[in-house]
């Protein structure tokens, strides 16, 4: 169902949380449950991830991973604060060590000027170190492009996480 190359890169990310004894939660917006997905299709994905949260709507944000309405409100859904909050909540909300989310514009409409198809914002959290966040604008290539171009993203930053020291 997944290509190849997204296998490949699951299951490194899976080998890394295995090796820093870490649970992965995911918290999807755009992605629609894509990245953990993709991580579940592995065998022996089990012993890492912890839980998915899909948080389509805002109101799921708010309910399953406490994102505050006014933050989605002055910042709109798809911005770094809400991205961070995810991130931030998934790791309250369950007994993962690290987790990473996703908000952003698949399309093929919802974009503007200001927040254009393809923009997309990612965060990780771990309670040793700050919240990681990253901007990407993906080139309009279609939805499903732009999803696992978003999937790729998540799996590096959490591969970088892996390489970052704990803070004392």
């Amino acid at each position: 169902m997944f290509s190849s190359d997204l296998i490949i890169a699951a299951k490194d990310v899976l080998d890394i949380c295995r090796e820093n004894g870490w649970k992965l939660a995911t918290a999807e917006s755009c992605t629609g449950g894509l990245i953990s997905a993709v991580l579940t299709d592995v065998a022996g994905s089990s012993a890492v991830v912890e839980r998915a949260f899909v948080t389509y709507s805002n109101s799921a944000k708010r309910q399953m991973l406490g994102v505050e309405k006014r933050l989605i409100k002055q910042d709109g859904a798809v911005s770094e604060r809400v991205a961070r909050a995810m991130a931030e909540g998934a790791l309250k909300h369950s007994k993962a060590d690290i987790t990473i989310s996703c908000t952003g514009i698949a399309g093929p409409t919802g974009g503007s000027l200001e927040k254009p198809v393809g923009l997309v914002h990612l965060a990780a959290a771990r309670d040793d170190m700050p919240t990681w966040h990253e901007r990407h604008v993906f080139p309009d290539e279609g939805r499903q492009a732009i999803r696992e171009a978003t999937v790729y993203a998540a799996f590096e930053i959490i591969r970088s996480m892996a390489s970052k020291p704990m803070i004392a």
